[in-house]
C-alpha cells in the first residue's frame, strides 16, 4: 500500500501562482521547464506527475510504471496519450472552469480592436496622418460597432457561455454551433454550416482532438461572410493556417484575432508570424494567464490531486 506519494512538477515555470502543500504524507519536485524526451527520466520515481503542456506519451508512461495520476495544469489533455493511460490504469484529471472570465474578456480585446480597426488608426497617427489633416477627425479606416451584430460560438464550455455573456451585455445576437456534420441540431443550437454563413464574428472554444483539427479550413473560410472576423483562442491546431493565410490576403474574411498556434512556442517559424496586416492580431497564448484566473488554476490542482489520494474522482478525463 501507498503510504507516500512522490510528485513531480515536469513544468512549474509555466504556472504564476502560489501552490498550497498537498495535505497528506509526500515528496515534492518541481522543474522550471522540460523538454518532451527529459519527461520519463524526470517521471520514473513519481506516483503523480503535473503537467501542463509537457507531453506525457505511451513511451513515456511504460518506462514509469510508478505513475498512477497524471493531473493536467490546464484543460485541454491534448498533450497525454489518453488511450495509453487508460490500458495502464493511470488516471487523468483536468482544470475546468477558472478561465470564464479572463479568456471572454480577451476575445473582446481582439474583437473590439479588430472592428473599430485599432491597429490601423494607430498606424495613421504614427505617420502623422492626423496632425496633417484639415478637419477634426479622420475617416480612413471602417469602424464598426459590436452592438447588433452576430457572434457564432463554436464550442460551448464554460468559456464558450462566458463569452455569450459578454455578447449579449454588448447587445450581440449569438449562435451556438451544433458539431460539425452532426446528423441532428439540438435545440437552442445551430447547424455548424448556417453559423459559419450567418455570423458577424465567429468564436472558437473547441478542445483540439482529431475530431476538431483542422475544424475551420478553406471550405469554412468560403462559407463565411466577407465582413466576418474569426476569434481563435482554443488551440492553433483547430484551424489551417495555411488556408487563414489566404482568407486574410485575399479579402476572403474581414480579420482574425489568434492567441494560439499549431506549434508552441514557433520556434521554427510560423506563417502568422510574418502576417503583418492590420486587420491581424495575434498574442502569445496569454488568454488564459491572467493572475487571477492562474491562482484559480492552482488551486484547483491542488484540489484535484488530493480528491484523488483521498480516493475520490474529481475533474477525472480518465
Amino acid at each position: 500500500m501507498i503510504t507516500k506519494e512522490y510528485l513531480v512538477f515536469l513544468d512549474r515555470a509555466t504556472l504564476i501562482a502560489d501552490l498550497r502543500i498537498p495535505a497528506f504524507d509526500h515528496a515534492w519536485i518541481e522543474h522550471p521547464n522540460c523538454a518532451p524526451e527529459e519527461a520519463a527520466e524526470l517521471l520514473w520515481r513519481a506516483s503523480i506527475a503535473i503537467t501542463n503542456k509537457v507531453p506525457i506519451t505511451r513511451a513515456v508512461l511504460e518506462a514509469c510504471p510508478k505513475l498512477r495520476l497524471i493531473a493536467v495544469a490546464a484543460t485541454g489533455t491534448n498533450n497525454v496519450d489518453l488511450d495509453a493511460c487508460r490500458e495502464r490504469g493511470v488516471a487523468v484529471c483536468n482544470i475546468r472552469g477558472y478561465a470564464q472570465h479572463t479568456v471572454p474578456e480577451h476575445v473582446f480585446m481582439l474583437l473590439l480592436a479588430l472592428r473599430r480597426n485599432l491597429l490601423a488608426w494607430r498606424a495613421s497617427l504614427q505617420q502623422d496622418v492626423w496632425q496633417k489633416a484639415e478637419q477634426f477627425c479622420l475617416f480612413d479606416h471602417e469602424i464598426h460597432d459590436l452592438q447588433g451584430s452576430t457572434l457564432g460560438l463554436i464550442g460551448y464550455g464554460s468559456v464558450g457561455v462566458g463569452v455569450e455573456h459578454l455578447a449579449r451585455a454588448f447587445g450581440m445576437q449569438v449562435l451556438i454551433a451544433e458539431r460539425k456534420g452532426a446528423a441532428e441540431v439540438r435545440p437552442g443550437r445551430v447547424a455548424f454550416d448556417e453559423v459559419l454563413a450567418r455570423a458577424d464574428q465567429i468564436s472558437l472554444h473547441t478542445p483540439l482532438t482529431e475530431t476538431t483539427r483542422g475544424l475551420i479550413g478553406a471550405r469554412e473560410f468560403g462559407l463565411m461572410k466577407r465582413n466576418a472576423v474569426l476569434i481563435n483562442t482554443a488551440r492553433g491546431g483547430v484551424v489551417d493556417e495555411a488556408a487563414l493565410v489566404s482568407a486574410l490576403k485575399t479579402r476572403r474574411i474581414a480579420g482574425a484575432g489568434f492567441d494560439v498556434l499549431s506549434v508552441e512556442p514557433p520556434s521554427q517559424g510560423n506563417p502568422l508570424l510574418a502576417l503583418n496586416l492590420p486587420n491581424f492580431l495575434l498574442t502569445p497564448h496569454v488568454a488564459w494567464s491572467s493572475r487571477e484566473a492562474m491562482q484559480t488554476l492552482a488551486d484547483q490542482l491542488m484540489d484535484n490531486i488530493e480528491a484523488f489520494v483521498r480516493g475520490e474522482e474529481r475533474n477525472r478525463v480518465v
